[in-house]
This record gives structure tokens, C-alpha cells and sequence, in this order.
């Protein structure tokens, strides 16, 4: 007989609009303009959403220079610096910025305060691709990341600088909160968004996770390990009473001894992981174990982001 396994599912998980804008026009510019569709970059940080992408015709590279000039290329979710459409519009490319509307805004926010002279301090992780693309809106040398509250006590003198801040979009929120806090009592008339950066996808996820952490044995979080959001929920999950969190990509991942004695079992998905790996899992489990799944919301998701112009018309 097998054992009884109660999952509890956090809601909500696995896609946000972004992601599943920048898939939408992946698939559209496949439609529109035929494969090959060059992508740069992963779209999303999900090798599943990648190589299903791969399958229809598109193709993935690092630099447009790998892209011939009479093919449509994209750039990922992530955004891209300044220099990567300049690139695009001097070569006549057609090219589609499949950038998450909310990293824009981040975009938009670092261009203002450059534009009035202030010097920016990003809070966020070295070489993530969002970082790199938020950088490059703005001459170098414009911007300081920070990544902990020891590099935020380790800054120099500032005071006299006009300053402002602004954050990756899928940082932990208590984690950039203690940043902000540091940076607020070691620079008090530094500026901030108006609206928080991190993402109501990344909020709404961490915080699911919250509910259920401290009333399972283990948790799996379904996502990529290049997946800055989905780490975040790993560490979430240990940070508010579940120790035993862990990662997997797909169900062919998963670790049977580490479930051994498990009677409840949390899962989430990050925001670049689909709904069909949820269900992969789920089924998996069903072999070892007599599953029930409970579901636990903290709030509904209805926001929707339009795809570009150019593609509108693409059945």
C-alpha cells in the first residue's frame, strides 16, 4: 500500500503576464514571419519553454551577430542594453522587444534620474541579464549595484551626490527591503520609485510560499536554476519554516529518497516555469504515493500585458 502524500499547492504560481508576453511573441513572429525566428537569449529562464520554442522554429544565440540581417530576431523578457537595439536598427533588422513591461519601467526610471544628474544605486544580482540589460540604459559608470547590505555599508562617502535607487524585478522582498532600509539610514535624502520595483508576480509568489512554508515537511520549487525568482522562493520557503526546499527543472529530476517519511509536500513554480510541469510532478507523485492536493491562494492574478503592434494581427 502506498503511503499517503497531502500536497499543498501555493497559489499563485508558475507563469506572470511577462513571461507569457514574451512567449506569445515568440510564437506570433513565428506565425507572422515564418521560422527561422532568431530569439537572443533565453525568452525565459525555463529550458522546457526554450526547447518547446525550438520545436516550432525558433532559434536561440548570445549576440545579434549570429543573426542574418533579412530574419526578425527578439530580445528576451530580461531587456538588453541601449547598444542592442542600436545594433539592430543600424544592421535595418526587424527585430521585436519581447521585454517585460515592468523591467521597462525599471528601464525608465534609471534613464529619468541619469537625465537629472543623479547617480543610481541598483539593488541586485551581478550578471543577471535583467541587471545587465538595466545598466545599459544609461551612459557606464552611471550606476553602482549593490547586492547586500555589507556592500551598502561598504559604499564610500556619497552625501554629496544627488542619488536615487531602483531594484532588479525578482529580488527576495525582504531581502531588498533590508537593502533599501540600509541605503535610507546611510543616504537619508536618497530617492526611491514611486512605486516598488520588484514585481507583483514575484510578491504574489514569495508570498504564497510564506502561508505554506511553516505547515509542510518539504517543498518543491519548479523552476531553473538561472531563474533569479524561482531561487528566491527556495530561499523564502527555508526562511519561513520549511528547511527542507529544493529545486527541480521537470518530474525526471525529482529526488525519491529526499520524500521518504514526507506526509505534506508544498509545490510552487516559478514565474518562467508552465502550469503543464505542476501537473508532471503532481502525476509523478501519484506513482510513489496516494496524493491528495489542496490548493492555498493568497490573491488572484488578472493582469495581461498586449503584445507589440507588429504582431497584433498574427492569428
Amino acid at each position: 500500500m502506498k503511503p499517503a502524500l497531502k500536497i499543498v499547492l501555493a497559489s499563485p504560481r508558475g507563469f506572470c503576464a511577462g513571461v507569457d508576453r514574451a512567449i506569445q511573441i515568440v510564437e506570433k513572429a513565428l506565425i507572422k514571419f515564418g521560422a527561422p525566428v532568431y530569439v537572443r537569449h533565453e525568452i525565459v529562464h525555463n529550458r522546457f519553454v526554450v526547447e518547446s520554442l525550438i520545436a516550432k522554429g525558433a532559434i536561440f544565440v548570445d549576440e545579434l551577430d549570429e543573426v542574418p540581417d533579412n530574419r526578425p530576431v527578439i530580445f528576451s523578457a530580461h531587456g538588453v542594453p541601449k547598444s542592442v537595439p542600436n545594433t539592430a536598427k543600424a544592421r535595418q533588422m526587424i527585430y521585436v522587444d519581447a521585454t517585460c513591461p515592468l523591467v521597462s519601467k525599471v528601464h525608465r526610471e534609471v534613464e529619468h534620474h541619469q537625465s537629472k544628474g543623479r547617480k543610481i544605486i541598483l539593488i541586485g544580482h551581478l550578471n543577471h541579464p535583467e541587471v545587465i540589460g538595466t545598466m545599459g540604459q544609461v551612459p557606464e559608470g552611471s550606476v553602482i549595484l549593490v547586492q547586500s547590505v555589507e556592500e551598502v555599508e561598504a559604499l564610500p562617502d556619497l552625501s554629496k551626490e544627488e542619488l536615487a535607487y531602483a531594484t532588479q524585478t525578482t529580488l527576495s522582498v525582504d531581502e531588498a527591503k533590508d537593502i533599501i532600509e540600509a541605503l535610507q539610514k546611510k543616504f537619508p535624502h536618497i530617492l526611491g520609485p514611486r512605486k516598488e520595483d520588484i514585481c507583483y508576480a514575484t510578491t504574489n509568489r514569495q508570498l504564497a510560499v510564506k502561508t505554506i512554508a511553516g505547515s509542510v515537511d518539504a517543498m518543491i520549487v519548479i523552476g531553473a536554476p538561472n531563474s533569479s525568482n524561482s531561487m528566491r522562493l527556495v530561499e523564502v520557503a527555508k526562511q519561513y519554516g520549511c528547511e527542507n526546499a529544493r529545486m527541480f527543472q521537470r518530474a525526471k529530476d525529482l529526488d525519491w529518497d529526499w520524500l521518504t517519511g514526507v506526509k505534506r509536500l508544498g509545490i510552487t513554480a516559478g514565474a518562467s516555469a508552465p502550469e503543464v510541469l505542476v501537473d508532471e510532478v503532481i502525476d509523478a507523485c501519484r506513482r510513489y504515493f496516494e496524493v491528495s492536493v489542496e490548493e492555498k491562494s493568497v490573491t488572484q492574478e488578472n493582469i495581461t500585458f498586449h503584445v507589440p503592434k507588429m504582431l497584433m494581427e498574427a492569428a
